[in-house]
């Protein structure tokens, strides 16, 4: 095996495979055989770094260089330089936003500084695609700990004092649900995987998968010895397509090194696992509607009891638990549940995964202690609000979450106090608004979606929510009444008490969180009919200031619709009935004649 003094380490997830990283590697390739240094520096294509607002990202080890938004052009710079001279390549450094110094090691900068990298460990490090380096890192140990040393009451009880909680959305401990699987006698049992992710900005169980795929096999396997099953299904959705490739080779080496199939180790265990694709169905999420969409069904849900740790999928024992859950039990079995349990809060323990997303500076995937704030995540892990806008709102848990706004900033992020916030942990989603945010739309976009994805069984869902959209719609339009708003919050109520499942039951949650953190924006739409962050178009007046304007019909001539009027070298008029509120009379205007009222 070729012995190399130095590594590049390549992003190889989605978002940086769609900015050519592969290119990059492609590129590095040539450079180095070029120069005749094939054989002493390996080109690794790894998952991701979760630094996606900086991607591609290239990391030279074992000096730890941390390259930022490389380009293909870049590949032969960074090795006459780096490789061959020793010089870093400044231009491609990260730069601090306060300072402008540059940085080269990432464990410096803000965005990696608080974070705890358990579920991601070995994502960015590892190629995702090679077996033996996954095994160079203590891949595979745990379950040669759990089938050599242990039995399986003593793995249930490991993760029961880990104090793991499902990171799926619910939190429910997982430890107690292997227990409840195990105690249900069956001649088959299962396990299944939701790699389900559905929610809109959510990203974190996709990289996982791309990044560190062996983990969650050897979670998996464990589970089964743990809950006494012999079989696995990982459920995801068909449009992840690196996900499913790197599991499909991840599975087929695995198979190959004895580690899924019969008498893994030498004990009699026999455990393997199968992919199942799912049509992204956001409901499918959901257990037992999941279940069903395996079985080949309808994607609906149904009433618990029984539940799926008693009968599930054909009708047999089965514990579902999604990808990060799942990331997190090889090392807890290897470290011990109290080194695990040290981590977070009294109730919340560990980390969690969030793809921080919207309006800040750091887009990215991040792994965070349970308890850190989200000031903390927002402002020096995300490096604040893009262009220097004013923070005005995160949506935590995606449709199913709420919006909590600056009085919320110094609260602790875990299970309990997101839920008392009037929000939930969901599956990590994190979407930050500025100020240039209509939270009425907002509450509008989150509702369309759930409307879009119910799978239509119980009417609470179905039509309930589709009645909260048409209210919301008519807002928007400038047609509600305070009768509205009412008739918002009774409806909202009334579908979260009584929908079948969790999906349903949260759905009203953006409604109810906007309502309660925003009502002065509701009255504005209401009673002013007025839309002040501008995105409510039926809400919004295009002006021409007569006295700035200087007739010379740039507006007229680029109106689409026709909707501007006037003599050439005098003040031009918008006819509100015909303007369609699409902008470009302001893009063309050079005297800034032309405002939104």
């Amino acid at each position: 095996m070729a012995k190399y003094k130095m590594h590049l380490l390549v992003c190889g997830g989605t978002g940086c495979s769609a900015s050519k990283s592969t290119e990059i590697v492609d590129n590095l390739h040539l450079s180095l055989k070029e120069k005749g240094l094939e054989n002493d520096v390996q080109v690794i294509l790894t998952g991701c770094f979760g630094f996606c607002e900086k991607g591609p990202i290239v990391k030279v080890m074992p000096d730890n260089t941390f390259y930022t938004e490389v380009k293909p052009e870049d590949a032969a710079e960074i090795i006459a330089e780096h490789v061959i001279k020793g010089r870093k390549v400044t231009r491609l450094l990260y730069t601090d936003p306060e300072n402008k110094e540059h940085i080269a090691d990432a464990k410096h900068m803000g965005f990696y500084k608080k974070q705890l990298r358990i579920a991601l460990r070995n994502c960015g490090f590892i190629d995702p695609e090679n077996i033996e380096e996954y095994i160079s890192n203590d891949g595979y140990a745990a379950i040669a700990k759990v089938l050599t040393e242990m039995a399986s009451e003593e793995v249930i009880n490991e993760i029961k004092l880990s104090g793991l909680r499902g990171r799926g959305g619910g939190g429910f401990p997982t430890g107690v649900k292997w227990e409840i699987a195990s105690k249900n006698h069956a001649d088959q049992k299962y396990v299944v995987c939701n790699a389900d992710e559905g929610d809109p900005g959510a990203f974190m169980d996709r990289s996982i998968l791309e990044g560190d795929p062996h983990s969650v096999i050897e979670a998996m396997t464990i589970n089964g010895f743990a809950i006494g099953a012999t079989k696995g299904l990982i459920y995801i959705r068909a449009e992840y397509p690196l996900a499913i490739h790197r599991l499909q080779i991840a599975i087929g080496q695995a198979r190959e090194y004895g580690l899924l199939g019969k008498n893994i180790f030498g004990s009699g265990f026999d455990f393997d696992i199968e992919l199942r694709y799912g049509a992204g169905a956001f409901v499918c999420g959901e257990e037992t509607a999941l279940i069903h969409s395996m079985e080949g069904q309808r994607g609906e849900p149904t009433f618990k009891p029984p539940f799926p740790a008693q009968s599930g999928y054909l009708q047999k024992p089965t514990n579902v638990n999604n990808v990060e859950t799942y990331a997190n039990i090889p090392i807890i079995i290897l470290k011990g549940a109290n080194w695990f349990n040290k981590i977070g809060t009294e109730k919340s323990k560990g980390t969690k995964v969030f793809a921080l997303a919207g309006q800040i500076n750091n887009v990215g995937l991040i792994e965070v202690p349970m308890g850190i704030t989200l000031r903390e995540v927002i402002y020096e892990i995300g490096g604040g609000i893009k262009n220097g806008r004013a923070f005005k709102a995160v949506q935590t848990g995606g449709p199913s979450g709420g919006c909590l706004t600056e009085k919320h900033l110094d609260t602790p992020i875990d299970y309990d106090n997101l839920i008392a916030a009037g929000s939930m942990m969901g599956s990590g989603g994190m979407v930050v608004m500025d100020d240039t945010s209509c939270m009425v739309s907002i509450a509008k976009f989150y509702l369309e979606f759930t409307v879009e994805e119910s799978c239509g069984k119980c009417t609470p869902c179905r039509v309930g929510n589709k009645r909260l959209h048409e209210i919301l719609e008519k807002i928007t339009k400038g047609n509600g009444t305070m009768e509205d708003l009412e008739a918002l919050r009774n409806l909202a109520g009334v579908i979260k008490d009584t929908a079948l499942c969790g999906l349903g039951q949260t759905s009203p949650n953006p409604v109810l969180s906007t309502l309660d953190n925003f009502w002065d924006e509701y009255v504005e739409h209401v009673k002013d009919k007025k839309c002040r962050a501008g995105v409510c178009k039926s809400l919004m007046r295009y002006v021409i200031d007569k006295d700035a304007c200087v007739g010379c019909t740039a507006c007229a001539r680029n109106c689409p619709v026709n909707a501007i009027s006037g003599e050439k070298k005098m003040p031009h008029v918008i006819n509100d009935e015909l303007c369609i509120k699409c902008g470009a009379c302001i893009e063309r205007c050079k005297f800034n004649a032309i405002s939104i009222k």
